[in-house]
């Protein structure tokens, strides 16, 4: 093989770096950008690679890749997960710093800050999965690939900021390590670096300047506002002077609903909750909200909509929390269901219905499925090997077995995961098993069960994947999940378990086993629209007009993508298959995850006795959607939002709105004679709004929300320059521009209204009540239009908001951070101060037990945890001082202050 590259050129450390890491035996030939390239569509400095065969790759990723595959190391989805995210994310944002450092001469410092949302991005991945690594315990392709796009810009890790401390590590370790050193020695030479930046001055600076990764915090406002065109502000100011008579007319639909010809009839699911347990804050946003907010703005277009949930009910968890509660599985069922139906009740949740999985229908449907399967050849028979409980007298599924992991050695270990070591097992490879039911010992015995031939299966898969991808609008994280099973080649998946609560399988020989709940989970949103309507094959047997939304957190993907729809395409039945895939990925809480055990987080069922509205909770969940990256919950940032967005913001703009029109207008809307200035800014809202529309449609929620803010900024703006409660003491000529800032400002808030309904809907029936909006004003169109004309009466004004105080938020956080797990004072030995062999001893403990504890805070460790070792850190601090004779009193920590 032969390695064409030139030293400078940054796309060179990445593949030198990973040909050194894999041990590639290749030839290197140096080069420059004015030599011709070995490949002819080659950019000048990028590497190439000539294989023996004679085929060229000249794509730097697909180069390191290679290396690493040659050396007998697959890619697995966590990798290709880091190159797709590097390739688009990474890249153009490094490539534009790194051409902002060499051509405009700006200081390492300033590009880090431009990248410092891909920074944090790299820190939390690292931190949350606690691997050395980006993909694991071991250098992998993806760390050569970030580490060298990474290093032209930063060089070390001391330019970055001392709080990313896990990535610092990684850096530095990849830095250091023989491979990088030596390619960046190479590569990165002076002279070749001033040829590099020769050759930059004369190129034109990256499209891309500095793309910003998706995050929770809002885009930035830019210096200046696009330019309005004349045909934007003519045709904005026409559509105000329709008034509401151009608005179209709400639209009622019948009960049930049920998909009408020449309509848009628009089919909604939210993943089924599993019942065994309480759905917190990421659960909420990951499903349930997110299918609401999308549902209630299908209503305000005036789309045919249908949004249904319910509960997971059967499979293995609720038998195993049966057997926890000393309950039976129906009782389980009832109980959660009820939990679940109260909490999403609270949260303003609009199911048109929301059911269980429990049902006749579910047993109905799902064996009608299994039977055309069966019929068409698309299932298989195989011996699988279990554990089977002799006293019991049953075979026993994952959850029920217990033992010793066969990787680490953790001796309480499930039947299907490590708890410690986060390993996947197989139960039967588990020492020392014991039944959980019984404590006794199971023996391995073969057992037969039915599989979904999904290799046979995929012809039909595959095309519809594509039409479904072309023609739908389904999340990145959806279809790379998708490609990456596709890829990888689809194996046949086992439908059937060996349990008593599930579907029973209609089939001689396999009558005592159940369906397995992936395969049966999904079908639940069939028969739980039968339990809604009798006519619900009108939903779900009709392609042709209806369309099918999927809500869900990226987990669930491939049950949506693959499995289920595969079942209803060997079923043959014409089913209503997906056609837009809305996956989520995580919401974490804090620094760390949500634990219901050990009482870290907010749960569905505590939202509602921390004295906070269920809209507030609505608003900063779908604020901090994680629509493109893992996010986070944080109580600060949660009065932060509160207090500035929507107290300060939108709510002080609607207020002063409507205060307006009280206060200096006796409670009518005033005439209004419109100046060019406010003309430009009927034209900018519409452009807002329009915007709105556009994510909406797409189904970025989030995003789709600043657009409301934006609104209510540039209306507390205009409020702000125009002062009205001013000019309302001057003259006529005066007044009549106090009407006319009120009455455009308060229908800006009527429109509000309406758009902030899929959102805070009690908020929204508030303002509509407050101005007293039309019922028939109540729908989106696309233009802004004057909604509450002079004359208008609007009802008593009130506050929407309220400010959350930081003692408030602080006794939240505490309350729900989990139990403090304080050790007990250990005693104090005293001995004779100076002792040189206790002192040298406790020396060592104090640094070991300090790297130990900053080692934790790196790796974002449960704050319970952190606290425990920084108490031992201390006690052993006292001990120290009192060896050495000085006082053992020990700084109280930053941020806690003593009392």
């Amino acid at each position: 093989m032969r390695l064409r590259v030139a030293a400078g050129g940054p796309a060179a450390l990445k593949v030198l770096a990973a040909a050194g890491a894999a041990a590639a035996p290749v030839r290197l030939v140096w080069g420059g950008p004015i030599e011709r390239p070995l490949a002819p569509l080659s950019p000048p400095w990028a590497p190439a690679l000539e294989l023996d065969s004679g085929t060229v790759l000249f794509s730097p990723n697909a180069i390191c890749q290679f290396f690493f595959l040659a050396r007998g190391e697959e890619p697995t989805d966590l990798t290709n997960q880091w190159l797709e995210w590097e390739a688009t994310e990474l890249q153009p944002a490094a490539s534009a710093a790194l051409y902002a450092q060499l051509v405009h001469g700006r200081k390492g410092l300033e590009a880090v800050e431009a990248l410092g949302k891909l920074l944090a991005h790299i820190e939390q991945n690292l931190s949350r999965r606690g691997t050395a690594y980006l993909a694991g315990d071991t250098k992998s392709v993806a760390d050569v690939v970030v580490w060298g796009t990474l290093f032209p810009v930063l060089q070390d890790e001391t330019s970055l900021p001392s709080e990313l401390q896990v990535l610092r590590t990684w850096f530095q370790s990849m830095t250091l390590s023989e491979a990088c050193r030596k390619a960046a020695d190479s590569v990165l030479m002076p002279k070749a670096l001033l040829e590099f930046k020769s050759y930059l001055q004369k190129q034109p600076p990256p499209c891309l300047a500095m793309e910003r990764i998706t995050s929770n915090e809002p885009e930035e406002e830019e210096g200046s506002e696009p330019a309005l065109t004349e045909e934007e502000i003519t045709a904005a100011v026409d559509a105000w002077a329709h008034g509401a008579a151009a608005l179209p007319k709400p639209w009622q639909p019948q009960k049930p609903v049920l998909p009408v010809e020449g309509m848009r009839n628009v089919l909604i699911t939210s993943a089924l909750p599993y019942v065994n347990n309480v759905p917190h804050l990421g659960n909420i946003i990951g499903c349930v909200l997110s299918a609401d907010t999308f549902a209630r703005y299908c209503r305000l277009r005036n789309w045919n909509t249908l949004y249904v949930c319910g509960t997971d009910e059967y499979g293995t968890a609720t038998e195993t929390k049966a057997v926890e509660e000393g309950l039976t599985p129906q009782e389980i069922c009832n109980k959660y269901n009820a939990i679940h139906a109260d909490i999403y009740r609270w949260f303003d949740i609009s199911f048109d219905y929301f059911g269980r999985t429990t049902t006749p229908y579910q047993t109905t449907i799902a064996q009608d499925i299994f039977q055309r399967l069966l019929a068409r050849g698309f299932l298989l028979q195989d011996t699988v090997e279990q554990l089977q409980c002799e006293d019991c007298q049953r075979f026993l599924a994952d959850r029920f077995v217990e033992g010793t992991c066969p990787f680490c050695s953790y001796e309480e270990a499930r039947g299907d995961q490590c708890d410690k070591c986060g390993k996947l097992i197989n139960a039967v490879e588990l020492k020392n098993p014991q039944c959980k039911l019984c404590r006794g010992v199971p023996v391995v015995k073969p057992t037969q069960h039915l599989f979904l031939d999904l290799p046979k299966l995929e012809e039909q898969l595959e095309p519809w994947l594509e039409q479904s991808w072309a023609t739908g609008d389904w999340t990145a994280n959806a279809r790379y999940i998708t490609r990456s099973w596709i890829r990888d080649g689809l194996k046949p998946r086992c439908i059937t378990r060996d349990l008593k609560w599930g579907t029973p399988v209609p089939l001689d020989g396999f009558r005592d086993k159940v369906f397995y709940v992936w395969f049966d989970a999904p079908i639940g949103y069939l028969s739980i629209t039968a339990n809604y309507t009798d006519q619900w094959e009108r939903w779900w047997k009709n392609p042709q007009q209806v369309e099918l939304y999927n809500f869900m957190a990226k987990d669930n993907v491939p049950f949506h993508s693959v499995i289920f729809p595969c079942s209803l395409l060997g079923a043959d039945d014409n089913y209503t298959l997906v056609n837009h895939l809305i996956a989520t990925e995580y919401l974490n809480y804090e620094d760390g995850k949500f634990s219901k055990s050990r009482g870290v987080g907010v749960f569905g069922d505590m939202a509602k006795d921390t004295g906070i509205p269920a809209d507030i909770w609505r608003f900063y969940l779908l604020y901090l959607r994680p629509e493109g990256q893992d996010s986070a919950f944080s109580w600060s940032d949660l009065m932060l939002k509160n207090n500035s967005e929507l107290l300060n913001n939108l709510g002080n703009f609607i207020n002063r709105a409507g205060m307006f029109v009280c206060k200096f207008f006796g409670g009518t809307v005033p005439d209004m004679v419109l100046t060019p200035d406010d003309k430009r800014l009927l034209a900018r809202v519409t452009l807002e709004l329009h915007q709105y529309h556009q994510l909406l449609e797409k189904v970025r929620i989030r995003d789709a929300l600043r657009c409301i803010l934006s609104i209510s900024r540039h209306g507390n703006q205009y409020i702000q320059v125009n002062e009205p409660w001013k000019r309302i003491k001057g003259d006529e000529k005066d007044r009549q521009r106090a009407g006319t800032v009120t009455g455009v400002a308060v229908n800006m808030a009527s429109m509000l209204a309406v758009m902030l309904q899929p959102y805070m809907p009690s908020v929204s029936l508030a303002i509509q009540g407050q101005l007293c909006i039309p019922p028939d004003c109540f729908v989106l169109s696309h233009n802004f239009t004057c909604t509450l004309p002079p004359g208008h009466r609007v009802g008593t004004v009130s506050p929407l908001f309220q400010k959350l105080e930081h003692d408030q938020i602080e006794a939240l956080r505490k309350r729900f951070g989990g139990g403090q797990v304080k050790p007990p004072p250990a005693p104090v030995t005293l001995t004779a101060p100076g002792d040189p062999q206790l002192i040298q001893e406790l020396t060592e403990e104090v640094a070991k037990q300090g790297n130990h504890v900053r080692q934790l805070k790196a790796n974002k460790a449960e704050k319970a945890q952190v606290d425990t070792e920084v108490a031992k850190l201390l006690e052993l601090k006292k001990q120290l001082a009192l060896a050495e004779g000085k006082s053992p009193e020990v700084p109280v920590p930053k941020g806690k202050r003593k009392k």
